[in-house]
């Protein structure tokens, strides 16, 4: 597997807040003239939504699915000491170092199971690798999914991996089904899961695991508690992926049984 490191960037201007996003994500400009919708450390679930955007997100791109490029966005100290909303201003100030950016796709529009199709393949490669990371936002509500230039593209993986917000539980998560499967926006089109499950359990190793597990930038394994060192936060992030692929049977069946129940 030849996993290149991210690129970094630095932020050179903060545009607009996108409101839709609960923790206050950004578009801004970087020092490469790209626009990137910002993830920032200082909201939320701070770095461990980080981590879950950049293992999601590059575990997607790994497996051939559509997601804009992330880069590592660097936020100096006096960046946002301009801004009039304090509210913002609190965010920026808490970001500052690295975080996290999308590649913005000007004129995109949000994808809208009633109107917009998918096809049955890539739905099924979809649902498959939400069952895997365990991302639990990607429902009919908030499909965190958009058409740009008439194709479909994977954004905000946030939400995924949320058993390191009770960090205790990670080896039952790691084997368990994933019932909230039931609730994705795709569901009823994944056609197609014996087929993508073979592919993607030949495709993923501990090797390709490995490899996206130390992606993760020492600054975001800094974490206030410090009972755990950085680098046993990489092990259970890698032991986490490494069994639930190998118990992938497990929420395989589960994504099955229900699509049965809305046919």
């Amino acid at each position: 597997m030849n996993q290149n490191n991210l690129r970094t960037v630095t932020v050179m201007r903060y545009i607009t807040p996108l409101r839709e996003g609960g923790s206050l994500p950004a578009l801004a400009e970087a020092d490469d003239d790209f626009k990137y919708v910002l993830k920032f450390r200082g909201a939320g679930h701070g770095v461990k939504a980080l981590i879950a955007e950049l293992l999601g997100g590059e575990i997607a791109r790994f497996l051939g699915l559509p997601v804009p490029e992330l880069v590592f966005a660097n936020l100096d100290e006096a960046f946002g000491r301009m801004e009039g909303d304090e509210e913002i201003q609190d965010l920026l100030k808490f970001s500052q170092g690295l975080n996290l950016g999308l590649h913005y796709l000007s004129g995109a529009i949000t994808y809208d199971a009633a109107v917009n199709d998918c096809d049955e393949l890539l739905a099924s490669k979809i649902v498959w690798l939400d069952a895997f990371i365990t991302n639990v936002d990607r429902t009919f509500r908030n499909t965190n999914l958009l058409i740009w230039h008439k194709e479909l593209w994977l954004i905000d993986h946030g939400a995924s991996f949320y058993f390191h917000h009770s960090w205790d539980n990670w080896k039952a998560n790691a084997v368990s089904p994933f019932a909230l499967i039931k609730d994705h926006v795709l569901l009823p089109k994944a056609t197609k899961m014996e087929e993508v499950h073979a592919e993607f359990t030949q495709k993923l190793n501990d090797t390709v695991l490995k490899e996206l597990v130390h992606l993760i930038p020492e600054d975001w394994l800094q974490w206030e508690n410090g009972e755990i060192t950085s680098e046993e936060i990489k092990d259970v992030y890698f032991h986490f992926l490494s069994l639930r692929l190998a118990n992938s049977d497990n929420f395989l069946k589960q994504t099955q049984d229900a699509r049965k129940t809305l046919i």
